[in-house]
């Protein structure tokens, strides 16, 4: 038989293609002469033809090994598709019921299947493995290779069984392991612990030269997200999420906001998970906000965003969630959100593990740092993690540092100080202590080594931290140094590293920026506006709120307060519905003070030809308001504060905040049953004339008034909430 031609008639007459992509051909090829394979490929480099087609063309069942059902669920969909038959392809797993496995097992036994489909731990029963020896196997793929791995972003430990279970189906059963994200430890591990180190390895670039990467600062995120995805209309996308809670909460305020999105995670039923990724891949959604268990081997080539809108957990995890947009050639934006507090939040998860595993954690974590608040280009740096050298020029400005560049400065002097401390202290010691020793930081370690008194300490403290941190990280990246993973982190010299103590030349290190993150949606004390104040449009509203104020015979701040006016000066709001979604003023003041603003602001806009940022009126997330209806209900029914703050979980100054943003937003409430448990009555009422008379309703002010002697922080909360509900509502 002619195997090359059997081998493109099989690919046109399967799947439909007139060629082969990179490296395929060959994979292939050495499959079906009965050899060891390792493949390494980027997401969208067509990795499941690469054991697809040599199953159809064996004699006998291949099993793939996969980690996730929806995974297995999509391939044995789209191979029935293809084969229009049904018995084709099966996967075999947790989520069929005993006569679907019967049907399973009946195919297999009668020869039609040619790709089985397996969990691993579904792989390992006993029952499972002794069924498996009845049938002739052709040959088994392990998907998701990295998996396997305790330096891979994905590490399972049934992945570690495979091997043995392997081995007890029967001799020289070839193995194809195939990944898209594998560092050279990781690529080690893999065929270390599959038993292949003899395996022919194939390796494609891990470049994907349509994708555009950028990070931004973690601020006002959801309206970040929102104004994104109304501004690419049409277009499809992922989210990603580090909680489930978070998943949840983002794809409702899209959806609240006109955006069709659908929430994707572990703790969802598989049938609707199932329909979930389905609809996405059929378009009746637009977007699927998930945690990062979606995605793992679907095939919708049009994903045009991936969105993180957390911290990713490793550079493993970050490559193959991008990797999901644009698998068609075409656009692909992948924009990450960095913030200290998420950093801070995977280093806590940490804390708990092992020693071992901690540290494993901790070096994957600080190449996410790394890269995130580094100026150098995106492409360069994930391409270098991968072991693979890329010069940044053929990045064509498809990252933000590209597109944007950074200052750059002479590093040879700095960069000849780092090299021969390195040298000096014997390659002993990480980036962090490092740059203590340069920023002159006294540390157990720096005192430990006596490194505090070595001509070198505190040489960098002009330049600080960003300066020293871009040359460490331009060092690694241009080859002077390495880092060893295996032994902490440890920096060592390279023989390039070496060459340039002895012989030094000039070179340009580009200059990190920080990365200023504000507040994000967690934060409702901080409400970032979209564009600058409108200085004049905020005078003309206070002199509004001084007159409404009069007529009512109320202080000012009890119709609109301040932040609530500049929130009007850069949104504009001219309905209703647009006023309501002003923090702080809700359907009950929209609809006792609302109308005057609005024709004011209305008549403003026109006036002044204002193009209003109409995408950036975010309409706030219903779990929030369930959450002041339980206490408005609870409020009353006569239940104390403190009670209420128990059953929410949450403290007593908590619910003071809500009970207080709940009356400021318009709605009535009448506390008197608690306040007059709290303070008496003449005291209540010398706090009540005083806010009559005030032009603020500044606590400190009033304590200062009244006399801190006289009265604490709570009461005169309590008795501002009582004055804003009784007069403002």
């Amino acid at each position: 038989m002619d195997v090359k031609k059997s081998l493109f008639d099989n690919l046109q007459n399967f799947f439909g293609f007139d060629n082969f992509k990179g490296d395929q051909e060959s994979i292939i090829t050495n499959i079906l002469e009965g050899n060891n394979t390792f493949v390494i490929m980027p997401t969208g480099g067509g990795k499941s033809i690469c054991y697809q087609l040599p199953a159809l063309m064996s004699e006998g069942t291949a099993i793939v090994i996969s980690p996730l059902i929806a995974l297995m669920k999509n391939q044995v969909d789209q191979l029935r598709a293809f084969g229009g038959n049904d018995s084709i392809a099966h996967f075999l797993n947790s989520s069929l019921n005993k006569s679907e496995i019967t049907q399973v097992k009946s195919d297999l036994l009668s020869g039609q299947t040619k790709l089985l489909y397996v969990a691993p731990e579904s792989l390992a029963k006993q029952d499972n493995i002794e069924f498996l020896n009845l049938i002739k196997i052709s040959f088994v793929a392990v998907d998701e290779a990295h998996c396997i791995s305790e330096w891979g972003h994905d590490f399972r430990p049934e992945y570690r069984k495979i091997k043995q279970v392997i081995a007890g189906l029967g001799n020289n059963i070839p193995i194809i392991a195939l990944t898209a994200t594998a560092t050279p430890k990781v690529q080690q591990d893999i065929m270390k612990n599959l038993g292949m180190t003899e395996a022919t390895l194939f390796k494609s670039s891990f470049n994907r030269p349509n994708l555009f990467y950028e990070i931004r600062p973690k601020r006002d995120i959801t309206k970040e997200i929102i104004k994104y995805i109304k501004s690419n209309p049409g277009k499809s996308g992922i989210i990603y999420c580090l909680s489930r809670k978070k998943v949840e909460e983002v794809a409702e305020a899209l959806n609240l906001n006109g955006i069709s999105a659908l929430p994707y995670h572990a703790g969802l039923e598989p049938k609707i998970r199932a329909e979930t990724q389905d609809r996405f891949l059929m378009e009746d959604a637009e977007v699927i906000v998930a945690t990062i268990a979606f995605g793992m081997g679907i095939d919708k080539p049009d994903v045009r965003f991936v969105i993180h809108h957390d911290v990713p957990k490793s550079m493993e995890g970050y490559y193959q969630e991008t990797g999901r947009a644009g698998r068609d050639g075409g656009e692909g934006v992948c924009i990450a959100f960095y913030a200290q507090k998420d950093v801070d939040k995977l280093a806590k998860f940490m804390k708990d593990k092992p020693v071992s595993e901690r540290e494993i954690g901790t070096q994957i974590l600080k190449e996410v740092i790394d890269y995130a608040e580094s100026g150098v280009c995106r492409r360069k740096q994930i391409l270098h993690y991968f072991g693979e050298n890329f010069n940044e020029t053929g990045c064509n400005c498809m990252c933000d540092n590209c597109k944007k560049p950074k200052k750059q400065f002479d590093a040879e002097d700095q960069l000849s100080t780092l090299l021969k401390f390195i040298e000096k202290t014997g390659e002993k010691f990480d980036d962090a202590h490092l740059l203590n020793v340069f920023l002159g930081l006294e540390t157990a370690q720096t005192i430990a080594y006596e490194h505090s008194k070595v001509p070198e300490f505190g040489i960098g403290k002009e330049e600080g931290i960003l300066f020293w941190k871009s040359v460490i990280r331009q060092a690694v990246l241009n080859n002077y140094l390495f880092k060893d993973i295996d032994n902490y982190g440890l920096l060592k010299l390279t023989k390039q590293g070496r060459d340039f103590i002895i012989n030094p030349y000039s070179l340009k290190f580009i200059l990190n920026e920080p990365i200023e993150t504000g507040a994000d949606d967690d934060d409702d004390d901080v409400k970032q506006g979209p564009g600058a104040l409108d200085t004049h449009l905020l005078q003309l509203l206070k002199d509004l709120r001084k007159k409404i104020a009069k007529q009512k015979s109320v202080p000012p701040f009890v119709v609109f307060q301040d932040p609530s006016l500049e929130e009007m000066c850069t949104h504009y709001p001219i309905t209703m519905e647009e006023i309501r979604q002003i923090h702080g003023v809700g359907s009950g003041k929209a609809m006792k003070f609302g109308s005057p603003f609005i024709e004011l602001i209305k008549k403003y806009v026109e006036d002044n030809d204002i193009e209003r940022p109409i995408d950036l009126i975010i309409k706030t997330q219903a779990n929030k308001s369930q959450m002041k209806v339980s206490i408005i209900q609870n409020i009353d029914r006569q239940i104390g504060l403190e009670d209420i703050a128990d059953s929410k979980g949450i403290t007593y100054e908590e619910i003071l905040k809500e009970v207080e943003s709940i009356v400021n937003s318009g709605t009535k409430l009448n506390l008197n049953y608690f306040i007059d448990e709290v303070i008496d009555d003449d005291r209540q009422d010398e706090v009540f004339d005083y806010f009559r008379a005030a032009e603020s309703d500044s606590i400190d002010e009033a304590l200062n008034e009244l006399g801190e002697t006289d009265y604490t922080r709570e009461e005169i909360q309590l008795m501002r909430i009582k004055f804003m509900s009784e007069l403002g509502n």
